[in-house]
């Protein structure tokens, strides 16, 4: 069933849309897989929050448009599914990461961070992207270790000398 210029223009406008909020674009090749798989896929996008479509290649060319993932629009070749990741960069690459692992049907031709490309070799490296609360604990931690070190040193000295006088006293007895 052909789309209509309506529902095409519609099309593009939510994938622009979502572009434009997105942190982080995966497009994969999809042949292969049954319906049974891709409505998995389709239900683990959703409970991560990641937004899942499959769409010809020029509409995403066009949604693209105006957006940081313009500059993925030179590698969109193949019957692809897009993964647009809107809570951390990595969360969409972790889904397609993942899923690949258990369908080898799925296979990630192009990954994207902002303005940057990427191809499948880096999809590991973009998957391991911490999530927003990950990099404040990591920041947290970072600011707080000095902190927790600069207590302990002027601790120390008299932690030293309990010591001391606790062996003197024990000594006595």
């Amino acid at each position: 069933m052909a789309l209509t210029i309506q529902r095409k223009k519609q099309i593009v406008a939510d994938v622009h849309h979502q572009a434009q909020v997105g942190l982080s674009l995966v497009a994969a090749e999809y042949s292969g897989l049954t319906v049974r798989q891709m409505t998995a896929l389709r239900n683990k996008a959703r409970a991560a929050g990641i937004f899942l479509k499959v769409i010809k290649n020029s509409l995403a060319r066009k949604a693209f448009e105006g957006t940081s993932f313009m500059a993925a629009n030179d590698s969109l070749k193949g019957q692809l599914v897009y993964f647009i990741g809107r809570e951390a960069p990595g969360v969409a690459a972790r889904l397609a990461r993942d899923f690949a692992k258990e369908n080898d049907k799925l296979k990630v031709r192009v990954l994207a961070v902002g303005h940057s490309v990427y191809d499948a070799q880096h999809l590991d490296a973009v998957a391991k992207l911490p999530t927003k609360d990950e990099a404040l604990a990591q920041l947290l931690a970072c600011m707080q270790a000095p902190i927790t070190k600069f207590v302990q040193t002027l601790a120390a000295p008299s932690a030293k000398l309990v010591r001391t006088l606790s062996a003197v006293q024990e000594s006595k007895s």
